[in-house]
């Protein structure tokens, strides 16, 4: 393959050039309420090639070999036109040539996974919440996905990768009478089927939650201090903070810019900030990025002081700063952009029952349910809480909406726990074409936040 991705290359007139090919096979099993809705492969495969010419970058996405020759003409005449319309040309940081492959180390290959096997799993899931007459429906789905991915570059880096990706997600809905609530479910890994396996006690455990939600109080509105779990403060951090420190992001907005300079006091002193995609057999792991540069973990915030940023080889140039190995696209029909791999919150030394103390009296929220960034601002709702009075946890409460300032809530991060956790499934939608990366991963421990307005009745 990479002689041929090499004659490739060998046709562009260009400054700089790389190509990605890939072989990406994905697969659904899907069940909503009793019916099997779905079940089915595919495997699909193409090229996308990246241009550099005169300051001008360009990509290409082709899916035949014989159409490369044209696709390298059109990206170069891109690429040409582009240098001439901007004001400042591309330049891409310097980076290490790097020849290697890398299968990652797999507890349990799931593609040596009969289908059958699968479809038996995903239905026993499905059938857990279903004994019980007050859950309404179901929507519980397996979703595997493979990309066999060769890279090469003008400079001479040369990389074959494989990610792999499995997960069991969905929902549970409750009813009674008039009233539904629902949980979402996941669960999975970059590790193989096993991170999909003996979820039983999960699931009846999920179904416990959408069951006892049905009897919970909605949530009084005011203003609170809250313990989030790890769910929902790792969704806080990836939403409301880590899009802030991915550097294509900022490059354009003057004002996020200088406020996010590095240097800058943004957050409590308990609060630090890390984004890892070393970390093996998580959701968030690769070994290269798709630009070619190995990944590294990075320092995002220390003790509440911003201390670096997510960077291509371009805005790592454009900012002065290293380049992180944080360019990844979805697949082959996308060229890659800066995107999150496993961020998280660093942990600090209080248990969770100290948390719990220091709170006294106010709200216990859990995992995350929809939400929105829009500058400065969030709102998130939270699938459920507890009122906690005295430092125990009482009462459930529903139907959470929070709301708030970016810097004023990372300001008002009182205490960090001791217990990380990260998620299980991720997933995050970026670009002018709402790209999907299935494997942005965040988590976080118990973190206790103050003042934080809390929409209810």
């Amino acid at each position: 393959m990479f002689e041929k991705l090499q004659r490739m290359l060998s046709r562009v007139d260009a400054d700089y050039a790389d190509i990605r090919y890939e072989i990406k096979k994905a697969v659904i099993i899907s069940f909503q309420g009793r019916d099997l809705t779905q079940i089915g492969s595919n495997s699909t495969d193409g090229y996308v090639m990246r241009v550099l010419k005169d300051g001008g970058m360009s990509s290409v996405v082709f899916t035949q070999e014989k159409d490369a020759e044209k696709a390298a003409r059109s990206a170069e005449e891109n690429a040409r036109l582009i240098s001439k319309n901007i004001k400042k040309p591309v330049t891409l940081a310097k980076t290490e040539v790097i020849k290697d492959t890398f299968v990652p180390d797999l507890k349990e290959d799931p593609r040596k996974i009969p289908m059958s096997e699968k479809l038996e799993l995903v239905r026993r899931y499905n059938d857990i919440p279903l004994k019980h007459e007050k859950i309404g429906t179901t929507y519980i789905a397996y979703q595997e996905v493979i990309r066999e991915k060769h890279f090469l570059n003008t400079e001479g880096t040369q990389i074959r990768e494989d990610l792999i990706t499995t997960r069991l997600v969905g929902e549970i809905i409750s009813k009674d009478g008039s009233l539904t609530q629902n949980i979402r479910i996941s669960a999975g890994g970059s590790d193989g089927f096993t991170a999909v396996r003996d979820q039983d006690k999960y699931l009846g455990k999920k179904t416990a939650i959408a069951l006892d939600l049905l009897k919970a109080q909605p949530v009084e509105g005011g203003t609170y201090n809250c313990i989030f779990n790890p769910s929902l403060a790792g969704v806080f951090t990836h939403e409301a903070f880590g899009h802030y420190s991915e550097a294509d992001l900022l490059e354009n907005l003057p004002a996020m810019r200088e406020k996010m300079k590095l240097g800058n006091k943004l957050g409590s002193e308990v609060l630090s900030v890390m984004d890892d995609p070393t970390l093996p057999g998580k959701l968030g792991f690769y070994k290269y990025d798709d630009e070619g540069v190995k990944s590294k973990p990075t320092q995002l915030m220390r003790n509440g002081i911003l201390t670096g940023r997510m960077h291509s080889r371009r805005t790592a140039t454009e900012f002065g700063e290293p380049v992180s190995g944080h360019c990844v696209a979805e697949d082959f029909r996308y060229p890659p952009i800066i995107r999150m791999g496993t961020i998280f919150i660093q942990p600090g030394t209080p248990s969770f029952e100290e948390l719990l103390g220091q709170l006294g009296d106010g709200l216990y929220l859990s995992d995350a349910q929809g939400g929105e960034t829009s500058g400065e601002n969030f709102t998130f709702g939270a699938q459920y809480g507890y009122v906690v009075k005295g430092g125990k946890i009482d009462r459930m409460v529903r139907d959470i909406n929070i709301s708030g300032n970016l810097y004023k809530t990372l300001k008002d991060i009182a205490a960090v726990g001791n217990d990380l956790t990260l998620s299980r499934t991720g997933g995050c939608g970026k670009g002018p074409v709402m790209q999907l990366n299935l494997r942005s991963c965040y988590g976080a421990p118990h973190v206790l936040v103050n003042n934080l307005v809390v929409g209810g009745v």
